[in-house]
């Protein structure tokens, strides 16, 4: 019996054990999201990926336990907080690989750099709430107006970056306030953007600050999705311009072939996958074609959003801890 269960075991850590690759790939990015584009990737230039998938604040915290001894040789993060807590182990990325990309959506060292761009703004249902009842501030979403019908997923790694944005852009003492206020409306609590959004078509909720990109998803599937949205004023701090970004661990032994992908997603094929299946904006724009009719556009998100420089965006434990003080986790 022991022999049988040594077998199954044995067995089991043989199938658990990743093939050998050309790269190790940590992906804060979903499978569902980014599995083609890097498929795509190894059917041009024949280099294998082998990626461990997982949510960006749990493959951050991995990466700085696994120090110098991590396998990764790249690390995809959904959001930039991540990339400033990983960014001491990153290698500087070329000149011609950081030149592709505008200075705002990339670190100003040169140590990650943007892949997608998405925009913070409003969902909302059009059938429960009228325009002039829509918030034209962030700070707005703490009305009372809003209690009980406004979804949030606290967690949510592009709600904390958020947040971490908002102590930059103001202070902590404004932050929790704001975060409090959101807590004593009592929001309907998501597991992530994507349940917001149902939450919306399904009347379980009216209102959500999220990401833009995910509309396009649901209007492709269904073009009478019962949810729409909308940036608050131009320069709030609410229309955010943030970037799902990319580095190249500086202890990878396979630099030129990571670097190599990395240069791939900033190409046209790359960026207009992005652009028109992930329904997010490109961050280099040569001969990138826009999806009409999937939510709001990029040059309506860029006109909106305020200045801010991502760089600050690095402190995603004490930006935790600020939202769980506010009791909303």
């Amino acid at each position: 019996m022991n022999f049988l269960r040594n077998s199954v075991f044995a067995l089991t850590a043989l199938a658990a054990t990743p093939t050998l690759a050309d790269l190790t790939l940590y992906s804060g990015r979903g499978e569902t999201l980014v599995a083609p584009i890097i498929e795509r990737f190894t059917a041009e230039t024949g280099i294998n990926v082998a990626v461990r998938y997982g949510g960006t604040a749990e493959l951050t915290i991995l990466l700085q336990e696994e120090g110098d001894r991590s396998p990764a040789d790249l690390f995809w993060a959904q959001d930039v907080t991540a990339l400033g807590m990983v960014k001491p182990m990153f290698a500087q990325l070329p000149d011609e690989t950081l030149e592709k990309v505008d200075s705002v959506y990339r670190d100003a060292d040169g140590r990650w750099i943007g892949i997608s761009g998405r925009s913070r703004l409003v969902i909302y249902s059009p059938e429960r709430l009228a325009e002039d009842d829509l918030p034209a501030t962030m700070a707005a979403l703490t009305d009372e107006r809003f209690r009980g019908r406004m979804a949030l997923a606290p967690t949510n790694g592009s709600f904390v970056a958020h947040v971490a944005a908002l102590r930059e852009a103001t202070s902590d003492e404004y932050a929790l306030e704001w975060l409090q206020g959101l807590a004593a409306n009592e929001p309907v609590i998501v597991r992530n953007n994507t349940a917001g959004y149902q939450a919306i078509a399904d009347g379980e909720a009216d209102i959500m600050l999220t990401n833009n990109y995910y509309l396009g998803r649901f209007l492709a599937a269904d073009a009478d999705f019962p949810v729409a949205q909308t940036t608050f004023e131009a320069g709030d701090l609410g229309n955010l311009m943030m970037v799902a970004g990319i580095g190249v661990i500086d202890e990878s032994a396979n630099k030129e072939e990571a670097v190599a992908f990395v240069n791939f997603l900033l190409g046209q094929t790359a960026q207009q996958y992005f652009t028109g299946n992930v329904y997010e904006f490109p961050v280099t724009g040569e001969g990138i074609v826009p999806v009409q009719g999937r939510g709001l556009t990029f040059q309506e998100a860029t006109e909106a959003a305020p200045e801010f420089d991502l760089n600050l965006i690095v402190d995603m434990e004490g930006t935790l801890e600020l939202i769980r003080e506010s009791g909303l986790i």
